[in-house]
């Protein structure tokens, strides 16, 4: 049986965001993965705090809390990627086990820095978002994940085969069809 993930790429305007853009010149620069069409829940690396840039890792986003609310201005594309029952759940298991063990992950601070030089760097359970949701997808095979660059902008997920845009706009006008 068919399944749906969805990807949202997103410019929430922080100063973070806006250097980000300027360095990549791509229109978003969040990347975060939803379980559920209506967007409720997405999962990323990102601000702990919305108001603290500097205190990140593993975070459960949505517009009615957290950065996306204080920023509600945020503009997203959605990506609706179909999977397999096996590979949905797999990947609902590997978030479920992350949130459990949610302290022992952290953001790759270094890692996008890097990046903007055209560096990479990894390290055991540091991610940025854009490292978070490809690796969730490249581990379960989703079609050209493993193709995407080692160094990934949320802007390249445009690129998988199975990837179909389904809504732009801001996140606070965003209905589920």
């Amino acid at each position: 049986m068919e399944k749906h993930v969805y990807i949202v790429i997103s410019q929430t305007g922080t100063l973070l965001s806006r250097l980000l853009k300027l360095v990549t010149k791509a229109e978003y620069n969040h990347a975060s993965i939803s379980l559920v069409p209506d967007l409720n829940t997405m999962y990323s690396f990102g601000r702990k705090n919305p108001y603290n840039p500097f205190w990140a890792g593993f975070v459960t986003e949505s517009a009615a809390f957290g950065t996306f609310k204080r920023f509600s201005k945020t503009r997203i594309m959605v990506l609706d990627i179909a999977v397999s029952e096996e590979q949905y759940q797999a990947i609902e298991r590997r978030i479920q086990t992350m949130l459990a063990l949610k302290k022992h992950y952290h953001y790759n601070y270094l890692g996008l820095w890097l990046a903007g030089l055209r560096i990479c760097y990894r390290k055991k359970r540091c991610f940025y978002c854009s490292e978070f949701v490809k690796d969730l997808l490249e581990k379960q095979n989703i079609k050209g994940a493993g193709q995407l660059s080692s160094i990934v902008q949320p802007i390249h997920f445009l690129k998988l085969p199975t990837a179909r845009k389904v809504y732009t706009g801001r996140l606070a006008d965003f209905r589920c069809a």
